[in-house]
Parts: structure tokens; C-alpha cells; sequence
């Protein structure tokens, strides 16, 4: 089954992918982890990717298919996935459509979480990350046990430079711009779902699970 989580940044896509993704027995396949990964390598792809990232801008959507396609061609994804960051715009969308359907495959559910703009911009303008293992937390409404170090690794915890004000006006933009189509493209395929992402993890952890084929009803 591939799941697809939409909706603005700061809306708690990651975490709720993870729990989906560990519930149908998936992997969560995040675009932004694929590309913080690159760009940790230093690489020529991961500058190309960065100077995207640190500005709040989309990455292009051939660097981002093609990162994509090679992730989806591991063997843990051959059951499906959990996508959380991608597709962002139509275009994607529909080069999604192509990809999976040249393997008989094809997306099943979409779930639109959705949370108020102002909440959106408390979220992230306190979001910290850790530098080795991903995980996130906020500064006043989730912070770690030790200030600066990851409850799960130990790692140091960061700001990312698309969390910075400006950058997240820009991401905020851009979604509204480019990737809001998208309700409307899988509302015309009849996938979509609307959760609403404004409430305590597990409950919306239980609404995602309900839309996914009724699970956890």
C-alpha cells in the first residue's frame, strides 16, 4: 500500500508517517530526510540540493524524482510506502502516477493534515533537530530531557536553516502556491482524506489510522 501525507510544513507529517508506516508494516520515505542525507555527504548533489533547502525553495523536481525512484527501488519498498514530503507539486504527482503504474503499483490513500496558518508558524519557529538521527523536538512544547542533546541518540540539536523566519515564510508561500493543487488532483482521483492536524499526536494518529482502510476504528 503507498500512503501519501500532504500538507504545509510544521504540520506534523513526519511523526504521524512514522507511526502510520510502522502500523501497515512499511517504510516511511521522506524527501526531505533524502536530501538532508545528501547534502551530509558534501557531495556535488548535496550542495545542488542545499542551495534549494536553506532557502525554502522546492528542490527541481528531476533531482527529486530521481532521488525518489532510486529510494523506491529498495527492497524494503516493494510492499509499499509511506511518502511524507513528496509529491509537492502536480507535476510530481503525476510522474508518480507513471512511476508506479509502469510496475502495476499505484497510490491508494492520500491524507491531507491540516492545521491553522498561525499554529503552522509557532511549530516551526521553535522546532529543533537532532544532527545525527533526525528526530525533532520544540524548544517549549516538546523539549528534550537535556537542553541541546537528542533523547534518542544523545546528538546535538540544531535550528535547520529552513526553519529560520524568512525561510519558513518562504516554505509557507511556495506551499500555498504550488502544492495546495494537489487536494484538488487526488480529490479528482477520490483518495483524499482531510485529518485535522491540530490535535494531541495520538488522536491524530487515530484519525490517519481510520482513513487508511478503517484501521484502527
Amino acid at each position: 500500500m503507498f500512503v501519501i501525507l500532504l500538507g504545509p510544513p510544521g504540520a506534523g507529517k513526519g511523526t504521524q508517517a512514522r507511526l502510520l508506516a510502522d502500523r501497515l508494516g512499511v517504510p516511511t520515505v521522506s524527501t526531505g530526510d533524502l536530501f538532508r542525507e545528501e547534502m551530509a555527504t558534501d557531495s556535488a548533489l548535496g550542495q545542488h540540493v542545499g542551495s534549494f533547502i536553506n532557502t525554502g525553495r522546492l528542490v527541481p523536481d528531476d533531482t527529486t524524482l530521481a532521488m525518489l525512484q532510486a529510494r523506491l527501488a529498495r527492497p524494503d519498498a516493494v510492499a509499499g510506502a509511506v511518502l511524507d514530503g513528496f509529491p509537492r507539486t502536480v507535476r510530481q504527482a503525476e510522474e508518480l502516477d507513471r512511476l508506479l503504474g509502469g510496475q502495476d503499483k499505484r497510490v491508494d490513500r492520500v491524507i491531507d493534515v491540516v492545521v491553522p496558518e498561525d499554529e503552522l508558524l509557532r511549530r516551526l519557529s521553535g522546532r529543533l533537530t537532532c544532527r545525527n538521527c533526525h528526530a525533532t523536538y520544540h524548544a517549549t512544547a516538546a523539549p528534550p530531557r537535556v537542553p541541546g542533546r537528542c533523547d534518542r541518540c544523545g546528538g546535538e540539536l540544531y535550528q535547520r536553516e529552513d526553519d529560520a523566519p524568512e525561510a519558513v515564510r518562504t516554505r509557507l508561500r511556495v506551499y500555498r502556491e504550488r502544492t495546495a493543487p494537489l487536494v484538488d488532483y487526488y480529490r479528482g482521483q477520490g483518495k483524499l482524506s482531510a485529518v485535522d492536524g491540530d490535535q494531541p499526536t495520538p488522536v491524530v494518529t487515530q484519525q490517519l489510522l481510520r482513513a487508511v482502510d478503517g484501521m484502527g476504528a
